[in-house]
């Protein structure tokens, strides 16, 4: 239902076909903002036959930051943002601060907790999740009737 209604940051995004529109619409865009969303980053996670690869995107982030926990099949991955850019000039233009909290979790069971491992460079997270029972699919095509 919400899906249907288009959202802008506080409320319904008006839909008129004036001036005002335009530049009310363009300077309260979020366009140059750094994240996808507020408490939310992007995520993949790859199966192969012996584990899970997850590559979590999290730019901006310190490794120091980074919280990983495994419990009750359950992989959570949070994180803490905080950025200040200063430009000093002396009547600075710009300063700018970004302060931010994100928070995934994901199911994922048939898991070996005690061999876990996670990296983290260049604003990527790679979370490596070996599986307990390793599942060789040989896959076979079934015909339909």
């Amino acid at each position: 239902m919400f899906g249907l209604i288009p959202f802008k940051k506080y409320g319904v995004k008006s839909t008129g076909d004036s001036f005002e529109d335009f530049i009310t619409g363009f300077f309260n865009d979020d366009f140059f903002s750094k994240t996808t969303a507020i408490g939310n980053f992007t995520a993949d996670i790859k199966e192969t036959s012996n584990e899970y690869i997850l590559q979590a995107d999290l730019p901006g982030v310190n490794k120091e930051d980074i919280n990983i926990e495994y419990r009750n099949n359950y992989l959570t991955i949070s994180a803490k943002r905080n950025e200040v850019i200063n430009e000093d000039h002396n009547n600075y233009i710009r300063r700018e601060r970004h302060y931010g909290e994100v928070s995934r979790s994901f199911y994922v069971d048939n898991i070996d907790r005690n061999l876990i491992r996670a990296k983290f460079e260049n604003g990527e997270l790679y979370v490596t999740l070996p599986k307990i029972n390793k599942i060789i699919d040989s896959g076979s095509r079934i015909e339909i009737e």
